[in-house]
Order: structure tokens, then sequence, then C-alpha cells
């Protein structure tokens, strides 16, 4: 499997013990087999990092945008990763999530609903090298340094998924009035 990481360096030898405990599926590296959205959400200099993935004997779960994969994002958020596996690739949970899940521990929102917030926007993959086991199968192949000079796309999409987000939160509250 290839695949990308942005960041602001060439990365040969990734650390999954580096960035946010409580990150989508905890600690990790994410990477993602998306090549066209490393580009897209890259910041304006950046280095995209390629590698691949040698999938042989590791123990690789597969989220879809479900239920089960909003339960594992909110124990995350807590810092409670209850998943044991080498791999994990699933969606990217939306820019709300902090805010989505704030709102539901305070008792504001029920699950279901937040899980529809959730849902708004479009879908992208990342996937988490969470063991060593699965490090040492990571393959560094290239980087290179981009800058991006129109990031007029994202800008769209961002304005897109926000009146998306809006619409289905008014929905949501019409629920509780």
């Amino acid at each position: 499997m290839i695949l990308y990481h942005t960041g602001e360096k060439k990365i040969i030898d990734p650390d999954i013990h580096h960035g946010r405990k409580n990150a989508d599926f905890g600690w990790g590296f994410y990477l993602t087999p998306d090549k066209d959205f490393t580009y897209r959400w890259a910041k304006e200099e950046a280095v995209v990092n390629e590698y691949e993935l040698d999938e042989e004997g590791l123990n690789i779960h597969v989220f879809k945008r479900n239920e089960e994969w909003f339960e594992y994002i909110y124990n995350n958020r807590r810092t409670m990763d209850l998943l044991t596996a080498d791999v994990i690739i699933g969606p990217i949970a939306n820019d709300t999530i902090f805010d989505t899940l704030g709102i539901l521990s305070s008792g504001y929102l029920e699950a279901e609903d937040a899980l529809k917030l959730l849902l708004v926007g479009p879908e992208y993959t990342q996937v988490a090298i969470k063991t060593e086991k699965a490090l040492k199968q990571l393959t560094f192949i290239r980087s290179e340094k981009i800058r991006r000079i129109a990031p007029e796309e994202k800008k769209r999409e961002q304005e897109a998924y926000q009146k998306a987000f809006g619409q289905q939160l008014v929905k949501i509250m019409h629920k509780y009035e």
C-alpha cells in the first residue's frame, strides 16, 4: 500500500509516539493513501513523504464512517484507546469533532445526533501506524518539497462543509425545541 504523510520536513524514520495521544485513532504515525488529499490539504510550504506499507502479517482494523468509528474516536479523544491493532484505517473526523464531542459529553446532544454532524462533508481516509511491528514494515520511498499557490479549492470545500454542517445542526436543534 502506498501512503503519504505531509509535514514540515522529510521523515525517513517515523515515530509512532510523536504527536497527540488524543488524535482520531490515538497515538501513531498518520498517513493517507489519497495523494490528491495530501497535496490539497498541505500547508503553503510543506514536504510530502511517500511510503510503502507491507501489510503481510499485520493486524489491520478498517473502520467505516459509522457508529463503531464514532465510538472509537470518542474514546480516543478522551485518551482511552481500547483497540489493539498494528494499523488502523478509516475516515478522518471532520474539523468540528472537538466541539461536537464536547457538546455530547456535556449532555446537550445525543450520540446519534453527534454522529449525524460528524458525517457531514467529504470523506477522506487516514491510516495510523500504531505498533513498532507495523513501523518496521513501512518503507520510506521519497520526499518532495511543495509550495501550494492556489488554495481556492480547499476554501470552497470548507465553505460548502460549513454550510452543510449548519443545515444539519439546525435540523437537529429543532428536535430539541
